[in-house]
């Protein structure tokens, strides 16, 4: 069992996530912000300085305090190997490299949950 942590900040869509990644035997934690997630980072740094604890970040890019492209960037310059899924509603081909070359996984929304199912099974194996 993963442990999956899900930031987003529209409800409707965090249930979605959530519950699709559940079904599939997650153990997901959630975030419903910039800031929640970086607590849960936090946390889990405190326990396991690789961030061992956390598998998988799925992380929405436009969420109030942080946003996730700046989260992203934020592990990245820390050195910190958590494999990260981006969704985002407002992408464009920038955002996808940008994104992608940070080393991680891109997804516009509308998703289509069998394919972010999928991408999170894959990455949690790394």
């Amino acid at each position: 069992m993963s442990r999956v942590v899900v930031a987003e900040d529209d409800p409707e869509m965090w249930r979605l996530v959530v519950e699709a990644l559940r079904k599939d035997g997650h153990d997901v934690r959630e975030a419903s912000d910039g800031g929640r997630l970086l607590v849960h980072l936090a946390e889990a740094f405190d326990r396991d300085p690789s961030l061992g604890d956390i598998d998988v970040v799925v992380c929405d890019v436009r969420m109030p305090v942080c946003s996730g492209v700046e989260l992203l960037e934020r592990l990245v310059e820390a050195r910190w190997r958590v494999p990260f899924v981006v969704m985002t509603a407002f992408g464009d081909e920038e955002l996808r490299r940008r994104v992608e070359g940070l080393g991680a996984v891109f997804f516009e929304k509308p998703l289509r949950l069998p394919d972010l199912r999928a991408a999170v099974a894959r990455v949690a194996r790394r």
